[in-house]
C-alpha cells in the first residue's frame, strides 16, 4: 500500500511545448501561455473568459561594478583544490554563506593593482597572480611582482539574480513586476491584495537572452500532499515514538546528519510541530551533525572522537533517529543497502525506530540536470536506494526530495534557496524537510 502511495502520488500534467511556447495550467486558475517574443520579452496569455493577453518586456541582468575594492593581502593562489573561491580570496561581491557564486563574476572585468592613483601598476593574470574565474577566488603567484603582505585593489563586475514576475492585476490586466536582486537568494516581487502571480521569470548569471528554462509558470500553489493513510505510516513504522507521542511518555529524538542538519533548523521545526499537534508529549532533542561527511566518516571514527558513531550516536539510546545525509548521495543502491542494513540492525539492537529523510537538491551541476524546471523526479541513484530501502525493510522515509522537485511547479528555482548556491537551504528549505517529516504522521 505504501509503495503505491510514494511512487503514485503526482498527477499527470501534459505540457505541450511549440518551440519555446509552454502552456500549463495552474491547479486555482485558468490556463497560461507563456512564449519568449524576442531576447528579453514575454508574451503571457490568460485563457480565460475572456482571454487575457500582454508582452512584458524584462529587465536585463543587473550588473554591479565594483572599483578599486581594498584586500588587506592576497594568499598565495592554490591549485589543489576544486573549491574556486578557496584558491586565493574570494571576492566580496560573489560571496554567498561559506562560498561564493559561481558563473557571477564577468571574468573580463578582472584587474588587481597595487594602488589607486594615476601611477597604480596593474598586475598581470598568470604572472603575478591568478583567479579562478568561474567561482570568484583570487591569489597571488609567488614569483610575481606582488607580495606576500602587499595590499592590492581589485576592479570587477559581476551579475545579481532576479526573480521577477508576470502578474494579473486587481484590474484584470497582466503587467510585470520586477524582482529585488541579490547575490545568492533573490525574492519574488510583494504582490498586491487581489493581485495573482501567474509566472515567475528568474534571472542568473550573465545571459545574452532569455530562454525557456528562465520561465516557470505557477502550475502549483503547494505541494500536492498525498491522501493520509488508515493506519498512518508513522503508526506502521515508527509504533513505539507514536505510543509515547499519544501518551505522554518521555521520547528521545536524535537528529543525525550532516552539515545541513549542523544548522539546528529542521529539527527545531519537526519537534515544534510534533508538539503543536501532540500536547501530551515530552520530547527531547538531541542533535548529532558533522558538516562536510558522511554515514561512511562516522563508522570510520575511532573510539573517544568527536564524532565516533557508537558514542554519539547509538550511546545516546535514542528511542527516535531521524537521519539526513546528503552527502551520502555518491551512493549507489546496492551500496545504501549494505551500508543502512548495518544501521538498521545497530538501531534495532538498542530498540530505537529511524525516520530517513531524503536530501534536497543541490547544484544542478552536481545533480546532472541541465535545469531547474522539469525535474520532478530526482535522478540521484541514491535516492532511488533510500526508497528501495525504506520499503524493503519497512523503514520510514520522510521524502523531502520529492518537494524539491515540485519546487520548480511553484515558480520557484530551488538553487535561490541554498545559501552558499551549493548544498545549504534557507530557512524555507529546511520547513521543506520538516513539512516532510509530519506528512507521516496522522
Amino acid at each position: 500500500m505504501f509503495k503505491t502511495i510514494k511512487y503514485n502520488i503526482f498527477v499527470a500534467i501534459v505540457f505541450c511545448y511549440v518551440f519555446v511556447i509552454a502552456t500549463v495550467l495552474a491547479n486555482d486558475r485558468e490556463p497560461v501561455e507563456v512564449t519568449l517574443a524576442g531576447d528579453w520579452r514575454i508574451t503571457v496569455t490568460l485563457k480565460g473568459t475572456p482571454v487575457v493577453s500582454a508582452t512584458l518586456d524584462v529587465k536585463k541582468t543587473d550588473i554591479i561594478t565594483v572599483t578599486a575594492e581594498k584586500y588587506a593581502r592576497l594568499p598565495d593562489f592554490k591549485t589543489n583544490t576544486w573549491a574556486g573561491w578557496q584558491k586565493g580570496v574570494a571576492l566580496t561581491g560573489v560571496k554567498a554563506a561559506e562560498c561564493t557564486v559561481k558563473g557571477a563574476l564577468d571574468p573580463a572585468s578582472l584587474t588587481v593593482c597595487d594602488n589607486t592613483e594615476n601611477t597604480a601598476v596593474t598586475f598581470e593574470k598568470g604572472k603575478d597572480y591568478d583567479a579562478d574565474l568561474d567561482w570568484g577566488g583570487v591569489g597571488r603567484l609567488p614569483e610575481g611582482r606582488i607580495k606576500p603582505d602587499q595590499p592590492v585593489f581589485i576592479s570587477y563586475k559581476y551579475a545579481q539574480m532576479r526573480i521577477d514576475s508576470a502578474v494579473l492585476s486587481s484590474e484584470g490586466k497582466i503587467i510585470f513586476k520586477r524582482g529585488e536582486p541579490h547575490t545568492v537568494t533573490p525574492h519574488v516581487p510583494v504582490l498586491k491584495k487581489d493581485e495573482k502571480r501567474l509566472v515567475n521569470i528568474f534571472i542568473s548569471g550573465r545571459p545574452t537572452a532569455l530562454t525557456s528554462d528562465n520561465l516557470f509558470p505557477i502550475t502549483e500553489t503547494s505541494y500536492p500532499e498525498p491522501a493520509r493513510t488508515v493506519p498512518s505510516i508513522a503508526e506502521v513504522r515508527v509504533p513505539k515514538t507514536m505510543k509515547k507521542l499519544q501518551s505522554g511518555e518521555p521520547l528521545k529524538i536524535l537528529a543525525w546528519g550532516d552539515s545541513v542538519t549542523t544548522f539546528q533548523r529542521w529539527q527545531k521545526m519537526f519537534v515544534e510541530r510534533l508538539q503543536a499537534k501532540f500536547p501530551k508529549a515530552k520530547i527531547e532533542l538531541v542533535t548529532e551533525a558533522w558538516g562536510g561527511r558522511n554515514t561512511s566518516s562516522y563508522l570510520a571514527e575511532p573510539p573517544g572522537s568527536v564524532h565516533n558513531y557508537k558514542e554519539k550516536v547509538l550511546d545516546q539510546k535514542p528511542d527516535l533517529i531521524v537521519s539526513e545525509f546528503v552527502n551520502d548521495a555518491g551512493l549507489k543502491p546496492e551500496q545504501v543497502e549494505t551500508r543502512y542494513q548495518k544501521l538498521l540492525t545497530d538501531f534495532q539492537s538498542i530498540g530505537a525506530e529511524w525516520i530517513i529523510l531524503t536530501p534536497h537538491y543541490t547544484r544542478p551541476d552536481w545533480m546532472g540536470l541541465k535545469s531547474q524546471r522539469d525535474i520532478d523526479e530526482d535522478p540521484r541513484p541514491y535516492v532511488k536506494g533510500l526508497r528501495l530501502f525504506s520499503e524493503k525493510h519497512n523503514v520510514a522515509l520522510a521524502d523531502a526530495s520529492l518537494r524539491y522537485g515540485r519546487l520548480w511547479r511553484q515558480g520557484i528555482p530551488y538553487l535561490t534557496l541554498m545559501e552558499n548556491n551549493i548544498n545549504h537551504p534557507n530557512v524555507f528549505g529546511h520547513s521543506l524537510f520538516a513539512d516532510s517529516l509530519m506528512a507521516l504522521f496522522p
